[in-house]
């Protein structure tokens, strides 16, 4: 049974996000991501410009008339959804949590690629691969995938229930589950970890979108004195004294240069990413709007 409160989140999440999908995002989702390549449709009789490659020369014997055979575009595609369960997905400083937002990202690229008659599986990972829902067509499956999202809790562990982050093992998980290429959004907030091996052979066999989750309070810390801060990952407890400006500035330091390091891997890799963030100045459907701008752009050039 679901409890009343999530099923209002539910609603709301389908009705705004089915509604962003349709308006602002399918047919650039459908122009930028490519099918499996072109299926044999029919063969036709040749006409003036046909390219001669394709003619069907057992045909053309066969009526003494030059034939072509005619393809299309298999437009389906497999879209995968790798997304982050682990501890530091429970922070928000604002309107929502960092999951929720997970959660929303989550159900507009869902139900973009089912208004494209494209499979939808998801991936739930923290410390481990928590859950797979296999690839499925269609609008119930899409809020199957949000349902998993928002009613997920980590599996018992030692000593309580908190969960880190292991994203390479979620990505050797995709690699089994997908052995053709698939459209993978990853959606995370990257942080801990060392999947720099598992992201590289990730992206080379599939087409590989990092979807970057963050909350604006995670860039610095507050100067409100004496405070007692909880990873979220782990159940430590450490008491830090924002009120030195040297303990401040090192800790935005430590964050500017670990965004330095996994901006320059998404480059190297030549990844196209999404920011969103809990920042209701910065909505996310722009953010996603604009990835597809930019990845539309890049194809024309190309």
């Amino acid at each position: 049974m679901i409890p009343k409160e999530l099923l209002k989140k539910l609603r709301r999440i389908e009705i705004t996000t089915a509604r962003l999908a349709n308006d602002q995002l399918v047919g650039a989702y459908a122009s930028v991501f490519k099918g499996r390549g072109l299926a044999f449709d029919e063969v036709r009789m040749y006409q003036p410009g046909d390219d001669v490659r394709f003619i069907d020369w057992n045909v053309t014997a066969r009526t003494n008339a030059p034939h072509i055979k005619v393809f299309r575009e298999e437009r389906e595609m497999t879209v995968m959804l790798l997304v982050d369960l682990s501890g530091s997905q429970d922070f928000g400083s604002v309107n929502v949590y960092k999951r929720e937002l997970v959660a929303e990202v989550s159900a507009v690229l869902a139900f973009s690629a089912v208004k494209n008659n494209d499979r939808v599986g998801l991936v739930l990972f923290t410390d481990r691969v928590e859950k797979v829902v296999p690839p499925r067509k269609g609008a119930r499956h899409v809020m199957r995938v949000v349902t998993e999202i928002l009613q997920f809790q980590p599996s018992e562990r030692p000593g309580g229930r908190h969960a880190g982050t292991n994203l390479a093992q979620a990505l050797d998980v995709l690699g089994h589950l997908s052995r053709r290429r698939a459209v993978s959004f990853v959606v995370s907030d990257f942080l801990g970890g060392d999947y720099e091996h598992a992201l590289r052979v990730a992206a080379a066999r599939h087409d590989l979108v990092p979807v970057y989750v963050s909350d604006p309070r995670e860039d610095e810390l507050p100067d409100v004195g004496m405070m007692l801060a909880e990873d979220l990952e782990t159940g430590d407890w450490i008491e830090v004294d924002t009120r030195h400006p040297a303990v401040r500035e090192h800790y935005r330091r430590a964050v500017a240069q670990q965004k330095v390091v996994r901006d320059g891997l998404f480059r190297r890799l030549g990844l196209d990413v999404i920011a969103a963030t809990t920042d209701p100045r910065k909505p996310y459907i722009a953010a996603l709007a604009e990835f597809f701008r930019r990845r539309a752009r890049r194809m024309h050039a190309g």
